[in-house]
């Protein structure tokens, strides 16, 4: 067996740079700093005095749940595949000497920032980023929103009519039913679009035309209406909105703030269809409003779906949450890269 060179580690990761490893790419253009405050202060305990093994670095952390989410990964496959493989190693600042968090620390470590509701703020804090470098122009605003499948349940009728009222199945409560309640989620609702059955939430987000970034989002259960979100995205630095025929209407028109111009699809109605001059002027704002279906494109396909393997809601908004970060973190690289090639 040929025996380890001093530099064969060092070379290695350069055949991998050679290669193009995106995760490098991130790393060179995010501050992940930004992060460590809002962490910091999740995490802040008292001193105890000296003695226990040290936690690892927030920040590692975080950048573990990333790479969860950017390769679709579980806690267990997490511990694995850090230790497998040098690109997720180097993207953690971690060399071969260094501990490697188990899958529960990786559980837990998520499950108190889920607690925490520290998501939103995380989010938050890169799009504050990008306003401060002028990357977002807010000169044109798409809103809309995708569906999010989560572990479907085989409840009865009966049940789900419970859950939808607000009540828990008594059968459900019963001792030798303990874990079994514990993987029912309540929270999430079936909802059918196109003869399509979805079980699970929705991502409601806000984009800003220009750089396909998203500025805002919401989450709900599969079974709320797009069109009632709308409000609560949109904001005083919003000068044009465009969305699709589901968001027309007065009930809307009437809500939007009078210095925000609408560019929402014209809608058909029974023995009222929409003219040729509408129709022409709804292939016009197209042109821009389908920009937002290549960020949910980029979900489903770079990011492997747009999915959660979670039980409950306040998690799913979490891993939501994460999955809108993620996309920005690599939608900002990308743009990035566009930007000095283009001067």
């Amino acid at each position: 067996m040929k025996q380890i060179g001093l530099f064969d580690e060092s070379n290695h990761l350069k055949k991998l740079s050679s290669l193009g490893d995106p995760l490098e790419k991130l790393n060179s253009v995010i501050d992940w700093r930004m992060f460590e405050g809002a962490l910091n202060k999740v995490f802040a305990k008292e001193q105890k005095g000296v003695g226990g093994r040290p936690p690892y670095s927030y920040l590692l952390m975080f950048k573990v749940l990333i790479l969860q989410r950017l390769f679709n990964i579980s806690d267990d496959q997490a511990e694995y595949q850090i230790n497998d493989r040098e690109s997720f190693m180097r993207f953690l600042g971690l060399s071969l000497g260094d501990r490697v968090p188990d899958a529960k620390t990786i559980w837990l470590f998520r499950d108190t920032l889920v607690k925490a509701n520290v998501m939103e703020d995380l989010f938050k804090l890169f799009n504050l980023q990008l306003e401060q470098q002028g990357i977002i122009s807010h000169k044109g605003t798409i809103v809309d929103a995708t569906f999010v499948e989560a572990p479907r349940q085989r409840n009865t009728r009966e049940e789900n009519r419970q859950i939808k009222e607000g009540k828990t199945p008594e059968e459900w409560d019963r001792p030798e039913n303990v874990s079994k309640i514990r993987q029912k989620d309540t929270d999430a609702r079936w909802m059918t679009k196109n003869k399509e059955r979805h079980f699970g939430y929705k991502d409601h987000v806000k984009v800003d035309a220009d750089s396909k970034l998203i500025t805002a989002y919401s989450v709900t259960d599969a079974s709320i209406h797009d069109s009632q979100e709308l409000i609560e995205l949109i904001d005083e630095k919003d000068q044009v909105l465009y969305a699709d025929s589901a968001y027309s209407g007065n009930p809307i028109a009437d809500k939007l703030p009078k210095e925000i111009k609408n560019q929402i699809h014209e809608k058909g109605y029974c023995n009222r269809p929409i003219s040729e001059e509408q129709k022409a002027e709804n292939k016009r704002k197209s042109r821009i409003r389908a920009r937002i279906e290549h960020v949910f494109g980029y979900m489903t396909g770079s990011l492997h779906g747009i999915t959660v393997r979670s039980i409950g809601i306040a998690r799913a908004k979490f891993n939501i949450g994460l999955t809108n970060l993620i996309y920005n973190l690599c939608r900002y690289e990308i743009l990035n890269r566009v930007m000095p090639s283009a001067g």
